[in-house]
């Protein structure tokens, strides 16, 4: 009797293995039910990059105008009083921790 049998374990394991792939398909990580969580990643990520992508572009414009051959006095002087704690000629400023972000 067990000899019947031995011809149908290929087909089993065959079965076996194409219904975990069709259930992977379906609800594994990058599954088809999975597009609407993929969507709203994708809208997140899309504004991170265009936050980003509007922060490099300021920076770009300030380092412009810190390099010798653009050089900006005003930008200059306001960078430096930053850096060096000083708010106007002779005035100290007492910087403050920065309260923790309560969101992150």
């Amino acid at each position: 009797m067990f000899f019947r049998l031995r011809p149908y374990i290929p087909t089993a394991l065959i079965t076996l293995v194409l219904s975990y792939v069709c259930v992977q398909y379906l609800t594994g990580n990058k599954g088809f039910f999975s597009q609407e969580q993929r969507d709203r990643e994708l809208v997140v990520k899309e504004q991170q990059l265009a936050n980003l992508t509007a922060e490099r572009t300021d920076l770009e414009a300030r380092a412009k105008y810190l390099r010798i051959d653009h050089l900006s006095k005003d930008l200059l002087q306001e960078r430096a009083r930053v850096l060096l704690g000083l708010a106007e000629p002779n005035a100290y400023v007492i910087r403050l921790p920065a309260a923790p972000n309560a969101g992150s």
